[in-house]
C-alpha cells in the first residue's frame, strides 16, 4: 500500500461515500437524478413562483414508470428496492425540490405503506398496483386543524351504521389531497383509532386545495373534509388498530426525509461552491477568502456527515434493526443542518441568493415545512430525551 496512489480528492464527495454504494445503488441514483434533471429542474422555479404543480398527474405516472412509487415495498407492481436505494432516490428528488420528494413520500411511505402493511389482501390488490404505476395518487389523513403533534386527540370520528361505517371530520395540511384517488384516513371509533381506505369519489368527501403558501409551493396541499362519508365494512384496514398504525407509517416517511433533506442541502452547497469560484470581489474570486472557505468547509462537513448518517440508518433498516428513536435522531439532525446549510449558502450568494435563478432560497423555504412535518423539532427532541433518560416528558 505504501507505493499505491491515493484517489483524487472529490469536492463533491470528500469522504468517498460512493465507495459504500453498490453498482445497483448507483444505477438507481442515476435513474432518479436524470429523471429529475429532465422533468423537474427546468420547470420547478416557475412552478414554485406560481404556487402550482400543474403536471402532477403526469409526473406521478413517470415516477411510477421508473419504479419510484412504493419502491421499497414488495409485490403488487412495486420495485422491491432496498431502503438504501429508496433513500438515494429521496435525496435526488429533494435536490430538485422538496415538493417532488413529498409527492413520492406520501404516495409510497404513507398511503401505499399503510395499505401494504395493514390492509387486507383485497385492499392491496385493488389499490397498490395502480398506485405503484402512478395511475392512482394517494394521500394520508392524520393531522387535523386543531391536532398536530398529539394525534391521539383527533376528532374525526367513524361510527358503525349496520355493516357500514360513517365518517365525519376534517384533516389538514394533506399532501396530494385534491388530486388523490384514494385517501388513507385515521379516525376515532368506539373501539379506538382505526384506519380507513377512502375512495375520494365517495359522496361527502371533498379536498379543497390550500393556497397562499410560502413553502412547498410546487406541491399540492389540501384539507380533507368528510361529511357523512359512508363506507362498507371492507374499507377498514384490518391490522391498523390504534396509534401504532399511523405512527409506524410516519416513521417510514421520516426515514425518507433523513435522506431528502440532504438533497436540498447538497443542491444549495453546490450552488454556493460554484458561485464562490466565479464571483469576484476585491479583484479575486470570493472563494479565495478565508471566511468564505470556512463557510464552505463547515457546510461540507455537516452535509456529508448527514449523508453518512442517512446511509447508516438505511443499512439498519434493510437489516430490520432500525428503531423509531434512531429515525428521530436522523430527522432532527439532518433537517436542522440542511436549513443551516441553505442559509449559509445564501450568504455566499449575497443578493443573488434570494433569486429563483438559484435554488437556495427555494430549498430554504421548503425546509421550513420539512422541519415541522412528520414531527417537529421539539417532538423528536422529546423522543430522544425519553429514550436517553427513560422518563416521559411529553405530558
Amino acid at each position: 500500500m505504501s507505493g499505491s496512489a491515493l484517489p483524487p480528492f472529490d469536492p463533491y464527495d470528500p469522504l468517498g461515500i460512493d465507495d459504500l454504494l453498490s453498482d445497483e445503488d448507483r444505477a438507481v441514483r442515476e435513474t432518479v437524478r436524470n429523471w429529475a434533471a429532465d422533468r423537474v429542474l427546468p420547470y420547478v422555479a416557475d412552478w414554485y413562483e406560481s404556487g402550482e404543480l400543474p403536471v402532477i398527474r403526469e409526473l406521478a405516472r413517470e415516477l411510477g414508470a421508473i419504479g419510484a412509487l412504493g419502491m421499497s415495498l414488495t409485490g403488487y407492481g412495486c420495485a422491491g428496492a432496498s431502503n438504501v436505494q429508496y433513500g438515494l432516490a429521496c435525496l435526488e428528488l429533494e435536490a430538485a425540490d422538496s415538493g417532488i420528494r413529498s409527492l413520492v413520500s406520501v404516495q409510497g411511505s404513507l398511503a401505499m405503506y399503510a395499505i401494504h402493511r395493514f390492509g387486507s389482501e383485497e385492499q392491496r390488490q385493488e389499490w397498490l398496483p395502480r398506485m405503484a404505476s402512478g395511475e392512482v395518487i394517494g394521500c394520508f389523513g392524520l393531522t387535523e386543524p386543531d391536532v398536530g403533534s398529539d394525534p391521539a386527540g383527533m376528532r374525526t370520528y367513524a361510527k358503525r351504521d349496520g355493516d357500514d361505517w360513517v365518517l365525519n371530520g376534517r384533516k389538514m395540511w394533506i399532501t396530494n389531497g385534491s388530486v388523490a384517488g384514494v385517501a388513507v384516513v385515521w379516525a376515532r371509533t368506539d373501539d379506538g383509532i382505526r384506519g380507513f381506505v377512502v375512495p375520494t369519489d365517495a359522496p361527502g368527501f371533498s379536498a379543497p386545495e390550500i393556497k397562499h403558501k410560502w413553502s412547498l409551493r410546487a406541491s399540492v396541499t389540501s384539507e380533507l373534509v368528510l361529511d357523512d362519508v359512508r363506507l362498507p365494512a371492507g374499507a377498514v384496514l384490518p391490522e391498523g388498530a390504534g396509534l401504532k398504525g399511523p405512527l409506524s407509517c410516519l416513521s417510514h416517511a421520516r426515514y425518507g426525509i433523513v435522506w431528502g433533506a440532504m438533497g436540498a442541502a447538497r443542491s444549495s452547497f453546490v450552488s454556493a461552491l460554484e458561485y464562490s469560484k466565479t464571483r469576484e470581489q476585491f479583484g479575486r474570486p470570493i472563494g479565495g477568502f478565508q471566511l468564505t472557505q470556512a463557510k464552505l468547509a463547515d457546510m461540507a462537513v455537516e452535509l456529508h456527515k448527514g449523508i453518512l448518517l442517512a446511509h447508516h440508518l438505511g443499512q439498519r433498516m434493510d437489516a430490520g434493526r432500525l428503531r423509531p428513536e434512531q429515525v428521530s435522531f436522523g430527522k432532527l439532525n439532518n433537517v436542522r443542518e440542511a436549513i443551516e446549510i441553505c442559509r449559509t449558502s445564501r450568504t455566499i450568494l449575497g443578493a443573488n441568493g434570494i433569486s429563483l435563478e438559484y435554488p437556495v432560497m427555494r430549498h430554504a423555504t421548503n425546509l421550513e415545512s420539512v422541519l415541522t412535518y412528520e414531527g417537529t423539532v421539539e417532538m423528536h427532541q422529546l423522543v430522544l430525551g425519553k429514550a436517553l433518560t427513560g422518563l416521559d416528558a411529553f405530558r
